[in-house]
C-alpha cells in the first residue's frame, strides 16, 4: 500500500493505493568512490518522474556539501519511485543509497540487509577496485541478486572489454549479462531499471506476523527528534502504534511515518516489504542506532532482526580550540554532530600544552577528516587536532587489563606486563607494475604479506596484515603517491596482538609535552625520536634563552637538540671605555637569562603538533 500526496482545494491530502507485494523491489547501489553511484541515482529519479527537471540538480541524494566535493556518499539515503515497466505493470522501486567509504562498512551492511538486490557499478576506465570488492562480498553474504554494470562507457579512456573480463572472472557471469551504461549522458538507463524489475525478487514477509522493521540509517531533526530510516520485514507500522526498539529498549509513539520521494512524504501506514521513515521524537540517535529492530508494544516480536552491533571507534585524536574561549562552542558543536552521528564519541580532556579540549573517537581517518571539516565549516571553530592514535590493550603486572586511547594515559613501564595493539587485514588492488613499491611501503610499516592473486592480466590483489597505528597517519597518501593514484585500499579489524611498544615523549625546556607523546615500536623509537626533535628544532621559535628539546623512550633520553638563544647586544651602547664596564653588563645579562630560563615558558606553535603527523614522510 502506498500513500501519495494530492492537493485538493488548497489542502494537502493523501491518497492510499494498495500495491501488491509482488510489485515491490528493494535494491541498492554498490560501487567504489567516484564510480558514478549518485549520478545513476539522479538518472533514475528523472526517468521515473520522481523529480521534475526544474527541481533536478546533480547528486540529489548527496545533500551535504562535503559529499559533493569529495565525490563520496557519507550518509545513507533512500527514495521511492513509481515505474511502469514494459509488461504494463506499475512497480514500487525503493532505492537505498549506501555510503561509499570503508569507514562506514557497518552502515553498508545494514543497508544491504534491507534489500533483495544490488547494482554493482564499475568504472569503465578504472576497473574493479578494493572497496567495490569489499561491498560485493558483503552483498553476496547477504544473498542479494547482483546486477553487474559498467559505467562511464562514454569516456575516451574507457576499457569496456578489459573491465568486462574482470567482472566475468569475479562473478562468473557472461558478457551479455553485464549492462554497459553512461549515467552522466543517460545511455541505457532504462535497461538497468528493467533489469531491477525482472531480476530482483520481491520482498518476503507477511502482514499477519508481529511487526519487525530494520533501522538502516537515521538523522536528527530539531522538530521531529530522531528520524529512523526503516525497512519493514514483517507486519505493519501505523502512525498510532506505540513502538519499541528491541536492542536499546527505548519506546516511542511516532510523531509521523512516511516514505522518501526523495523529500519526506507522510503516510498513515507502512507495510511488510516497504521502505520508509519513522519520526520517533527521541532526542538522541544513541537511543535509535543503526541495525536495531522496531516492533510494536501491543504485539511485540520475540526475536530481533540479526546483525545489530554498536559501532566501535578505532581512531582517537584530541580536538582543542585555538582560542580558549571557544571551548563551550566546540562542546555544543560536537553534541550537535553526535545527534546525527552515533559513531562519534567524545569526552573532555586537559593538556598541559593545549589547555582544555576533547578526546574524540572515530570509525577511521576519513570519518575524522569529515568531523573536523564540519566543525570548522559549519560551526566556524578553529581547531588544533593532535596526532591520531589507536586504542591499546595493556595487561598490568597484577593481571588487570586496561584500554587506553591516548599515549599520555600509558602507565609507567614498571607496571606493564604486555602492550597489545590493534591489527588490520588490508587488501590492495593495483596495476602489477607497482608491486615492488607497494611491498616496500607495507614492509616498512611492519606489515606481513599474506597472499596475492591476479584477477586479470596486469592487475594484482595483495593481502597483508598491518598494525592500525601504521595505517592511520599517512599510509593511504603514500600508497596513492607511489602508485600514481591507481591503487585502492580496503581494510578490516582482525584483533589485538602483543608487540614491543614504548612511549615516546618529547620534553621542551625539560617539561614533557603530553600532546606530542606517541606510542611506537621499540625498534623505531630512536629513528622517530631523532626525526621529531629535528623537526621541532626548526619549528619552535627562538627565545632569549636556550631551549633544549629532548626525546625520551623507556625512561631514557634518546635524542636532543637546542634552539639557540636570541642574542641581544647589551654592550652596543658602550663606545670605547674600560673593558670592566662591558663585562659588568654581560654578567648582569647572564643573571637575567638564567632567571628567565627558570621561570620562562615556551610557546609551541600549531605546526609542531602537525609535525608528529608527518613523521616518516621525509
Amino acid at each position: 500500500m502506498i500513500s501519495y500526496p494530492h492537493h485538493q482545494k488548497g489542502t494537502l491530502v493523501f491518497i492510499t493505493i494498495m500495491v501488491d507485494q509482488e510489485r515491490i523491489r528493494n535494491f541498492c547501489i554498490i560501487a567504489h568512490i567516484d564510480h558514478g553511484k549518485s549520478t545513476l541515482a539522479d538518472r533514475f529519479l528523472q526517468l521515473t518522474g520522481t523529480i521534475s527537471d526544474r527541481e533536478m540538480k546533480e547528486q540529489v541524494l548527496d545533500s551535504m556539501d562535503l559529499e559533493r566535493e569529495k565525490g563520496v556518499t557519507i550518509k545513507s539515503s533512500a527514495v521511492r519511485m513509481r515505474y511502469v515497466a514494459q509488461d504494463g505493470q506499475e512497480y514500487q522501486l525503493n532505492l537505498i543509497d549506501t555510503p561509499g567509504h570503508v569507514d562506514f562498512g557497518y552502515e553498508v551492511s545494514r543497508t544491504l540487509a534491507a534489500c533483495e538486490g544490488a547494482l554493482l557499478i564499475v568504472d569503465a576506465s578504472q576497473g574493479v577496485e578494493a572497496q567495490t570488492l569489499a561491498n560485493l562480498y558483503l552483498a553476496l553474504e547477504a544473498d542479494l541478486v547482483i546486477i553487474p554494470i559498467i559505467n562511464k562507457i562514454d569516456l575516451p579512456s574507457s576499457r569496456v572489454q578489459d573491465v568486462s573480463a574482470e567482472i566475468q572472472s569475479l562473478l562468473g557471469v557472461s558478457s551479455e549479462e553485464i549492462l554497459e551504461i553512461s549515467a552522466k549522458v543517460g545511455t541505457n538507463i532504462e535497461s538497468v531499471i528493467e533489469a531491477v524489475v525482472s531480476q530482483v525478487p520481491s520482498p518476503n514477509g507477511t502482514l499477519e506476523a508481529p511487526t519487525r522493521a530494520l533501522i538502516f540509517d537515521s538523522h536528527y531533526d530539531s522538530y521531529k527528534g530522531v528520524v529512523a530510516y526503516v525497512r519493514v520485514f514483517e507486519g505493519s507500522i501505523v502512525s498510532t502504534d506505540n513502538l519499541k526498539l528491541m536492542a536499546s529498549e527505548a519506546t516511542s509513539k511516532p510523531m509521523e511515518i512516511g516514505f522518501f520521494s526523495p523529500s519526506l512524504i507522510p503516510t498513515k501506514e507502512l507495510y511488510a516489504g516497504e521502505v520508509g521513515y519513522i519520526a520517533t521524537g527521541l532526542k538522541s540517535v544513541r537511543e535509535c542506532r543503526v541495525g536495531d529492530t522496531f516492533t510494536t508494544l501491543k504485539d511485540p516480536a520475540t526475536v530481533a532482526l540479526p546483525g545489530y552491533a554498536t559501532p566501535k571507534p578505532m581512531v582517537f585524536a584530541g580536538f582543542y580550540p585555538i582560542e580558549g574561549e571557544e571551548y563551550s562552542a566546540l562542546k555544543d558543536a560536537l553534541e550537535k554532530l553526535q545527534l546525527n552521528d552515533a559513531a562519534l564519541s567524545f569526552e573532555p580532556e586537559t593538556s598541559q600544552a593545549l589547555n582544555y579540549g576533547f578526546r574524540c573517537g572515530f570509525l577511521g581517518m576519513f570519518h575524522m577528516d569529515i568531523i573536523q571539516e564540519r566543525l570548522e565549516r559549519e560551526h566556524e571553530i578553529s581547531l588544533i587536532a593532535t596526532a591520531p592514535s589507536v586504542e591499546y590493550e595493556i595487561e598490568l603486572n597484577d593481571g588487570n587489563i586496561i584500554r587506553i586511547e591516548s599515549p599520555a594515559d600509558l602507565p609507567g613501564s614498571g607496571d606493564i606486563f604486555e602492550i597489545r595493539e590493534p591489527w588490520m587485514k588490508i587488501q590492495v588492488i593495483s596495476p602489477d607494475t607497482y608491486y615492488g613499491t607497494i611491498m616496500d611501503l607495507v614492509i616498512k610499516r611492519r606489515g606481513i604479506f599474506i597472499d596475492q592473486a591476479y584477477p586479470t592480466a596486469g592487475r594484482v590483489i595483495l593481502n597483508f596484515e598491518i598494525p592500525l597505528a601504521e595505517l592511520i597517519v599517512d599510509f593511504y597518501d603514500q600508497l596513492k603517491s607511489r602508485t600514481r593514484g591507481y591503487a585502492s585500499l580496503d581494510y578490516q579489524f582482525i584483533g589485538y596482538r602483543p608487540e614491543k611498544l614504548v612511549k615516546l615523549e618529547v620534553l621542551v625546556n625539560h617539561e614533557a609535552v603530553d600532546a606530542l607523546a606517541l606510542i611506537i615500536h621499540k625498534d623505531h623509537a630512536y629513528h622517530k625520536g631523532q626525526a621529531l626533535v629535528s623537526k621541532l628544532k626548526k619549528l619552535i621559535p627562538q627565545q632569549l634563552f636556550t631551549i633544549p628539546i629532548q626525546a625520551s623512550a623507556g625512561g631514557k633520553i634518546i635524542s636532543r637538540a637546542n634552539v639557540r638563544a636570541q642574542r641581544k647586544d647589551v654592550i652596543a651602547k658602550c663606545y670605547g671605555g674600560d673593558i670592566t664596564r662591558k663585562r659588568k653588563l654581560l654578567e648582569k645579562q647572564k643573571k637575567g637569562k638564567s632567571r628567565m630560563k627558570r621561570v620562562g615558558s615556551v610557546d609551541i606553535p600549531q605546526d609542531a603538533f602537525l609535525a608528529v603527523l608527518k613523521l616518516g614522510n621525509d
